[in-house]
């Protein structure tokens, strides 16, 4: 599953791609870029995207669609509530070691159900069900520091969430964190508008100038 050859593109460049891709996605003017035949043909011998996109696995939440990407452009992981684990770390790394992409971003959304869930835990003392139980523990501890803040909100709760996985990404993979160390890597951690459509900056790692929003 070598990367199709083509030129490798800072990572400034990917985030700038996903802006503007997104900016025409909230405008209604889309271009749906990259899903014809040809492309289709490309794709056959291999890929190139200029990101990984770890997302939330809720329904309303469509990487490509956000972003107005096509067939090959990014390189999309989702877990409910972007939750971390083995499987998703290895994705990951497989998108950055492998596929050399220059760019990983981390996509959360207002209504998580992940995040209320968390919330309602911490408030009312009773865990959800099943292994639902282990995705509102991951986000536990971004409850506990938005209640000591005095600003648990599922807002506030979800931004501190989305910085608590980058952080997390770069200290679990050493992969992560050394492309990060050398420039080659950027991080972008963001939130995303159900009524709008808009995905906002929350956090960002040096070799990607994005303004924050949060």
């Amino acid at each position: 599953m070598s990367a199709a050859a083509g030129a490798r593109i800072t990572p400034q460049q990917a985030w700038d791609r996903l802006v503007e891709g997104n900016e025409r996605f909230v405008a209604g003017t889309a271009l749906h870029p990259n899903q014809d035949l040809e492309r289709r043909h490309v794709l056959a011998r291999g890929q190139n995207p200029t990101a990984v996109l770890f997302g939330c696995g809720d329904s309303r939440v469509a990487s490509e669609i956000i972003f107005d990407q096509g067939l090959g452009d990014i390189f999309v992981v989702r877990t409910a509530g972007h939750i971390i684990g083995d499987a998703v770390l290895g994705s990951i790394e497989f998108g950055v070691e492998l596929l050399e992409v220059p760019l990983i971003v981390i996509l959360g959304h207002e209504s998580c159900g992940a995040v209320a869930a968390a919330i309602d835990a911490a408030e009312s003392g009773s865990m959800p069900p099943g292994y639902i139980r282990d995705i509102a523990v991951e986000v536990l501890p971004s409850v506990a520091a938005a209640q000591a803040a005095g600003t648990c909100t599922p807002a506030d709760v979800g931004a501190r969430h989305v910085r608590a996985t980058a952080d997390l990404l770069v200290e679990r993979s050493r992969i992560v964190h050394d492309a990060v160390e050398r420039g080659d890597l950027g991080i972008v951690g963001a939130t995303y508008a159900l009524s709008d459509g808009k995905a906002s900056v929350i956090t960002a790692t040096p070799a990607v100038q994005a303004a924050s929003d949060g």
